[in-house]
């Protein structure tokens, strides 16, 4: 069977090269695409991120390629957004906005939308007051939940919640990756895996059948993430 065809989405930031070799070690095809005529004929899309939230969009909106990415994951095409990538999934947020501090400011920048709710600072406490070291640097436990599917911005058939995400077969849960972050995303039934520091916040998220975000870094985290990635492409290979 011929590897498919994986777009790893250039905005001009991003761990691009580490991302498209993983993704070609999993049995997958990799290849570094910002024209949005390149991700729209792409199998899938991989959306990499390192930077900031309000930058990143305004480059992808720039470059065209927020509506491309829109219009593959709309399509059905598998996607898979890390760290930034997966904040960009979401409606808004606040990182590098003029007022990053409200999260309810008008100046928040716009993300894919694919998802709803606004990427927020982590707090530098937890409710008890222990103080944290925050960004959020280093190896952490990623603990799988249950969700039940909803349509959101891009309606499309929803999968059977009860079952398990396919992008963590087998991988249990408690699995420690790599995180690098200092922002998190809001919780919602979209949610399937959550990390704890400082606060409890989601680390991977699912939309419909096959479009998922992962706070972590999969490049990263040794062999656990390149089983994550192997399941990724497979899940390509099935879409």
């Amino acid at each position: 069977m011929t590897a498919p065809r994986i777009a790893v989405v250039d905005y001009r930031k991003g761990n691009l090269k580490s991302v498209e070799r993983g993704i070609d070690a999993a049995g997958g095809d990799a290849f570094i695409a910002s024209d949005p005529a390149a991700i729209v004929r792409a199998d899938a899309v991989v959306l990499p991120g390192v930077g900031a939230f309000a930058d990143a969009a305004a480059t992808m909106e720039e470059l065209g390629q927020i509506g491309a990415i829109r219009e593959r994951i709309a399509a059905g095409a598998p996607f898979l957004g890390i760290c930034l990538g997966m904040h960009l999934m979401f409606e808004e947020g606040v990182e590098g906005a003029p007022q990053e501090d409200d999260e309810a400011s008008t100046h928040n920048a716009r993300g894919l939308a694919v998802l709803p709710g606004v990427v927020a600072k982590m707090p530098k406490q937890d409710e008890q007051g222990l103080s944290y070291k925050v960004p959020h640097v280093g190896w952490n436990t990623v603990h799988l939940r249950c969700t039940q599917q909803t349509d959101w911005a891009l309606p499309r058939p929803s999968a059977d919640g009860s079952e398990t995400c396919p992008l963590f077969d087998g991988i249990p849960t408690g699995t420690y990756f790599y995180f690098t972050h200092g922002f998190v995303a809001p919780s919602g039934p979209f949610v399937v895996g959550e990390t704890t520091h400082s606060v409890t916040f989601p680390s991977a998220v699912q939309y419909g059948d096959v479009a998922f975000g992962v706070q972590f870094h999969p490049e990263k985290s040794s062999d656990a993430g390149a089983r994550l990635l192997r399941n990724f492409v497979s899940i390509v290979k099935g879409a």
